[in-house]
């Protein structure tokens, strides 16, 4: 099994998720980049694209953002987003 590492993504409004994950996948301002456990220290400006969660093998989520702030700091990525829509289940 992967590791995981914490995960925070929060709105202007309230706390999205706060879970263990296996990897993120963030839209940069200069391209997409990916986020493991045990990643160094960073803090990353995000553009408008999609954010990937995976929470093991079969869990993955797609969701929209629209511009933010990321910072990975002591195996916890904290992902600060100005929009977020999440697309219906189904």
């Amino acid at each position: 099994m992967a590791k995981q590492f914490q995960l925070q993504v929060i709105t202007q409004e309230k706390k999205i998720l706060d879970a263990a994950v296996t990897s993120l996948v963030l839209p940069g301002v200069d391209g997409y980049f990916g986020v493991l456990a045990d990643h160094a220290p960073l803090i990353a400006t995000l553009g408008k694209g999609k954010m990937t969660v995976k929470q093991g093998e079969s869990n993955v989520q797609e969701w929209s953002i629209d511009g933010g702030f990321m910072e990975m700091l002591d195996n916890t990525a904290t992902v600060l987003v100005d929009a977020l829509v999440i697309p219906p289940k189904g």
